[in-house]
């Protein structure tokens, strides 16, 4: 289930606290550390500013963009669930908010960063013109997100693949081929000397990136809602388990980092 506009409904799952151990995971993978640090870098911490990161689950970066200079950082998500384990962290403000509808007036910060947050909104257009609206003449906008159209997967059936993977771009997540947009959003919302970097993630071990973000249960996910038959999904995991036991794994998924200035 997921709200009318804003972040998945991380509060009205099950074990909403899981989802607080998985960000920890990812964190910590090497990967997510240097996206992260590189999209921190072009925010352009500085001392005495003030920042806003959007969707900023637990604050772990909103930390560390507050580590960069001596600045003061919101960190906003609607979870009231994330809220709560950034604010018994500390170091940062944490707000619950709607990305598409921030409590700011305009002008309020000197840069805006978004990590893996437009590819949950229903409206991400929308949240990246209230990025700027709250940016200061000047002021830096960041955002950071997977695009799915990029993933390739090694499995001995590749038509199977492709069809397990287009599922995870076009129906597990509002918005997973968002990512390589977001220039032309930026551009359409008025910024300036837009820059795209991307990073390349290549998974060999299936237990890391938190078993890949789940990637053996697509297929069953997928047949439980239509797109694909039960004998599919049990072929499918089948293969997969082939493919790790002969130690021929492989999965890689493109990170798009879009940055720009607010010049007006």
């Amino acid at each position: 289930m997921v709200p009318a506009n804003g972040f998945t409904a991380v509060d009205q799952q099950a074990d909403p606290e899981a989802w607080v151990a998985v960000l920890d995971k990812l964190s910590a993978e090497p990967f997510y550390a240097a996206y992260k640090k590189r999209s921190v870098e072009l925010l352009e911490p500085r001392d005495g500013a003030s920042y806003l990161d959007l969707g900023a689950g637990t604050g772990g970066d909103a930390r560390q963009i507050k580590a960069q200079a001596k600045c003061s950082v919101v960190a906003a998500d609607r979870s009231l669930t994330m809220a709560a384990a950034c604010r018994a962290r500390g170091g940062v403000l944490p707000l619950v908010c709607d990305a598409v509808d921030l409590p700011f007036p305009e002008m309020t910060f000197d840069g805006c960063r978004a990590d893996r947050t437009l590819q949950h909104l229903r409206n991400p257009e929308l949240a990246v013109a209230e990025m700027v609206r709250v940016t200061k003449v000047g002021g830096r906008v960041v955002t950071v997100d997977p695009d799915y159209d990029t993933q390739v997967m090694e499995l001995p059936d590749q038509a199977l693949a492709r069809r397990v993977l287009r599922y995870r771009a076009d129906h597990m997540l509002r918005n997973g081929t968002i990512a390589h947009r977001a220039g032309s959003i930026f551009r359409g919302v008025g910024l300036s000397s837009v820059q795209i970097e991307t990073m390349t993630m290549v998974v060999r071990d299936p237990r890391a990136i938190d078993n890949v973000m789940g990637l053996r249960t697509w297929a069953r996910t997928a047949a439980a809602n239509g797109f694909l038959t039960p004998e599919d999904a049990e072929r499918y995991e089948a293969l997969f388990d082939e493919t790790v036991r002969a130690e021929r794994f492989l999965y890689s998924l493109a990170f798009f980092i879009t940055s720009a200035r607010k010049v007006r």
